[in-house]
């Protein structure tokens, strides 16, 4: 029995449905899934294994056209994906735009390896003739790519996806241990729950100039003792993310110790503490101490 593996690329403009979809396709609630734009950062990879094959599935940072260090940085996360891809999925909906961001779409067009282009959220259409129309002016733009018209939040047509994928996997020794669920640390979701929460805690640019480091990561048998470090770059930030008399605080420690406690399966007690760190979101040094940018 010949073993397949490969790695199966997520790209696609911010807020189209790209998390949801790797979730759904791993099984597991590794990206963030909040309706704000920008929610991932980093590329994260979630890996699905059986016996004879290995999909090392990665979601990345929404295509945006960067306003700071930070989001070129994110940009490079996607365009990255572009490069190393055994196959690529390139997610849009049936709301935007289809020419959005029409240079990243030309590139994924010159891709020599196998496209499929997802159009989710197809619950929002009324009829299949407006599907069509979508089908038609995306064959014009990737006139490669086999289409999948899909709902990645009712589930629908996710199985179909997946067959295709196994099918265009190509023959090779697995990357990873047949254990692994992704190559990114336990503090790294800790970090990620708590980024979400805090945005959708709070509105405005509040939760983008937020970073959420662990300080402290200490697990025993039945529980996890964890110490986190919000940093904003404005004192005022400081003030609303903490809130008055630190409720605001204490509500996003309780809403995202009860995730951490059902991501890791254990009791987890949380400490939250905010930092000013000015204007991190353009300071190289920072941005690779915070790693958005490779050492």
């Amino acid at each position: 029995m010949t073993h397949k593996a490969g790695f199966v690329n997520i790209v696609g403009n911010p807020n189209v449905g790209k998390s949801t979809l790797m979730n759904n396709l791993v099984g597991e609630r590794l990206s963030i899934i909040t309706s704000k734009a920008q929610t991932t950062r980093h590329r994260i990879l979630g890996i699905v294994n059986a016996d004879d094959y290995q999909i090392v599935f990665s979601d990345t940072p929404g295509v945006l056209k960067p306003k700071y260090k930070l989001q070129e940085s994110m940009l490079n996360f996607s365009e990255s994906a572009l490069t190393d891809a055994d196959i690529l999925l390139y997610v849009t909906d049936v709301v935007e735009s289809v020419d959005k961001h029409s240079d990243f779409i030309a590139k994924v067009a010159k891709e020599k390896v196998p496209v499929l282009l997802v159009i989710n959220k197809i619950d929002l259409l009324k009829g299949n003739a407006d599907l069509l129309e979508i089908i038609d002016r995306w064959k014009a733009l990737l006139p490669d790519a086999e289409i999948f018209p899909m709902s990645a939040k009712e589930n629908f047509n996710v199985a179909s996806l997946m067959t295709r994928i196994l099918e265009l996997l190509p023959p090779s020794p697995p990357y990873f241990g047949k254990d692994a669920l992704t190559d990114k640390p336990a503090r790294f979701f800790v970090t990620e729950i708590i980024r979400e929460k805090i945005l959708l805690a709070y509105d405005k640019e509040v939760p983008y100039a937020t970073e959420v480091i662990v300080e402290k990561y200490d697990e025993k048998p039945n529980s996890i003792h964890i110490m986190a470090v919000i940093y904003v770059e404005r004192d005022s930030q400081k003030g609303i993310i903490i809130g008055r008399n630190g409720a605001m605080l204490k509500r996003v420690g309780s809403d995202a110790r009860r995730d951490i406690e059902t991501f890791f399966g254990k009791k987890v007690f949380l400490e939250l503490f905010v930092k000013v760190e000015k204007d991190w979101r353009n300071r190289e040094n920072k941005l690779r101490a915070f790693g958005y940018i490779e050492q």
